[in-house]
């Protein structure tokens, strides 16, 4: 069942006098419980196309779908609350809050839902276990690997049970061996908990993961 339905989405942006077109008539669909990479070379429209996806901008002409409702027509704070509670997010640079603990970092998404407190320590502490840091609750991101905080950061992606997660390169801050542990971590995620991935990558290891892989090139999906 299709959880993702775009049609002839367009995005142009103004650089200063000049309009450059990142994204031309873009349809596709991504079903329920993919593990969907998105690859093309630089400037292909791959960030432009994750960020319309996950409501982080618009596209200036074309339909979104999601789960069968028309999220195009949502106004900005109706896209604000919906992409709030659906989606889950995770950044090639972790943005982990220095200041904030490892269990306060995950705790946020929660906390803006208005999850009650003992509900939060509960469902940090499971989600904590079940991307293997536990034991690291207490420590500040600074204390911690760059494999581990993005575990943290997947975690907080889950924390609030999502219909679908976006990642943005989620293994280009990462050697060989860290990615490909944080890769097999989503990919068991994906099929123990079904929950959808979408990927923004250049990662050869996260392409070969996928079943299925939209390819763009000059902002159109050419495969």
């Amino acid at each position: 069942m299709s959880l993702i339905k775009l049609e002839k989405i367009s995005k142009i942006y103004k650089m200063g006098k000049v309009n450059v077109q990142a994204l031309y008539d873009v349809s596709l669909t991504i079903e329920k419980g993919n593990f969907t990479g998105i690859v093309g070379p630089s400037g292909s429209g791959k960030t432009t196309l994750l960020n319309i996806l996950g409501c982080l901008d618009k596209q200036d002409s074309g339909s979104y779908f999601f789960d069968n409702q028309n999220i195009s027509t949502l106004s900005n704070i109706e896209t604000t609350i919906f992409r709030r509670e659906k989606f889950g997010f995770i950044f090639q640079t972790f943005n982990l809050i220095p200041v904030l603990t490892v269990y306060e970092n995950v705790e946020i998404p929660l906390a803006l839902l208005g999850v009650e407190k003992r509900e939060r320590k509960e469902r940090i502490m499971n989600i904590l276990k079940e991307v293997g840091i536990e034991e690291t609750f207490n420590r500040l991101p600074s204390e911690l690997s760059g494999g581990q905080q993005q575990r943290v950061a997947i975690a907080r992606a889950l924390i609030k049970n999502p219909y679908i997660i976006f990642a943005d390169e989620p293994t280009a801050n990462l050697d060989h061996a860290t990615g490909s542990k944080i890769i097999e971590l989503m990919k068991n995620l994906n099929q123990k908990l079904g929950i959808t991935f979408v990927f923004s990558t250049h990662d050869n290891k996260i392409m070969n993961a996928a079943n299925q892989l939209l390819i763009l090139e000059d902002g159109k999906i050419i495969s």
